[in-house]
């Protein structure tokens, strides 16, 4: 079989298994590990696919900019925001992640809602301006543009000083042996400091970032009490939610 041929199997298998390991494709297509470890690395460089120790990961559709973001999986972003505004109550603090899904978040807000929203995202702010009830805290730091959130030690020492009673986590990837990842090493770590700060932390996910992987881990599946989707996850994530304790909305 020609590595072409094998890339494209490797995608097939990736498609209906959610992750491959080399030892297991190097019976599978009778050639040595190395060949197959090439393969991967090929793969992975084309963004085809995302390597992990042993094997490989389907690869999260999620990763692309923040204005081409705005036009993926809408109407699925907006079915998953609708549950999780119903998540929130009367004079909690709310810590609220950037990304589009949690932008489409904003517009749900009922008018008689009255809450605390912090966030580190200017464009999720800037959308709270407007709600007549929402007090509204703005976390300063080092603008990462891809996702236009603040990063940084001076974001980080703000929230330490925050304790929150939900916090809204957007994600890339949701996989059962991933866990929940993310794209970038430094917004990886203000997930996992801001999760830290909230008695519950609430991961919206649309179906491209199922069963996929980024780069980064935030943090194993436990790390969430709640995942809102609007589609299948599919039985073995169902599955691993379940025994992390993460209930499926």
């Amino acid at each position: 079989m020609l590595s072409g041929q094998r890339k494209q199997a490797i995608l097939a298998l990736l498609a209906s298994e959610k992750q491959v390991q080399s030892r297991d494709l190097s019976q599978r297509f009778g050639v040595s590990e190395d060949s197959v470890r090439r393969d991967l690395r090929e793969m992975a460089a084309e963004g085809l696919l995302q390597r992990v120790h042993g094997g490989a990961l389907p690869v999260s559709a999620a990763l692309v900019g923040f204005e081409t973001r705005k036009s993926v999986q809408t109407d699925s972003k907006r079915a998953i925001a609708r549950k999780a505004v119903a998540l929130i109550q009367p004079g909690q603090i709310v810590l609220i992640d950037g990304g589009t899904t949690s932008a489409e978040l904003v517009p749900l807000l009922p008018a008689a809602l009255d809450f605390t929203a912090v966030t580190h995202s200017p464009s999720v702010a800037l959308a709270l301006a407007d709600h007549p009830r929402v007090e509204v805290i703005l976390i300063g730091g080092q603008l990462y543009k891809h996702s236009v959130v603040a990063v940084g030690a001076a974001m980080l020492e703000s929230i330490n000083r925050i304790n929150a009673d939900l916090f809204f986590l957007g994600v890339t990837g949701v996989h059962p042996a991933a866990g929940f990842t993310t794209g970038n090493f430094e917004e990886a770590t203000v997930k996992r400091a801001l999760a830290a700060r909230a008695a519950e932390t609430v991961v919206m996910a649309s179906a491209e970032k199922l069963n996929s992987a980024s780069a980064f881990a935030i943090g194993d599946l436990s790390l969430a009490s709640t995942l809102v989707v609007d589609t299948s996850p599919g039985e073995p994530l169902r599955q691993a939610l379940t025994a992390h304790g993460v209930t499926l909305i």
